[in-house]
């Protein structure tokens, strides 16, 4: 059975899955018709194979620049800068926000040798400077790599005449205040609004 032990140990290195969860999607596939079992592979295979970096904003795409970059109907004014690729997704499933993106790539992060440099913080000024924006909107995780990445973005960026916002962070919808933490409290009455 060293098939399924080799699988269930290479699927129980993708992120939220564990040995048990693994296991079950193992046996699963094993379960499957043959035609399943291929064309998952495939998928995998043509993930690899067509997906690229955007050239512009950094997020995946199977066609360079993506179709956000070059959509006539984005506002090309106003671009969201995130960590990862996949934290574009996210916030598009929202359908909230209708400007550009700027993947960063990684938070600064001194201790583990990130430094400024390994952002792609200068391919954004120079995307600041060409295509006139007038507002950066840092949508970084709220830890303390993302909110330093946050300070040194609104820092480098406090001449240029563009205005710097940042996500709100606070209570989620349908929390219960008996559960949220000290920081997020103090986070919620910092970013309060009016009612």
């Amino acid at each position: 059975m060293k098939a399924i032990e080799d699988l269930v140990s290479m699927l129980a290195r993708l992120p939220g899955i564990g040995k048990k969860s693994a296991a079950r999607i193992a046996f699963h596939i094993l379960k499957a018709d043959e035609h399943y079992a291929a064309s998952l592979a495939e998928k995998i295979l043509a993930l690899k194979e067509e997906l690229k970096f955007c050239s512009v904003c950094g997020s995946y795409t199977d066609e360079d620049p993506c179709s956000l970059c070059t959509s006539a109907l984005r506002d090309k004014t106003v671009i969201c800068v995130v960590e990862q690729a996949q934290d574009v997704m996210t916030i598009e499933n929202s359908r909230e926000y209708r400007g550009v993106y700027h993947v960063l790539g990684a938070l600064l992060s001194p201790l583990d040798g990130i430094g400024p440099d390994s952002l792609k913080l200068n391919k954004l000024l120079d995307r600041i400077r060409d295509q006139a924006v007038t507002e950066v909107v840092v949508a970084t995780n709220p830890t303390v790599e993302g909110d330093t990445t946050a300070l040194y973005i609104k820092k480098i960026l406090e001449n240029s005449g563009v205005k710097v916002t940042r996500l709100a962070t606070g209570i989620p919808v349908g929390g219960d205040l008996e559960y949220a933490d000290r920081l997020t409290l103090a986070r919620s009455f910092r970013s309060r609004v009016l009612f």
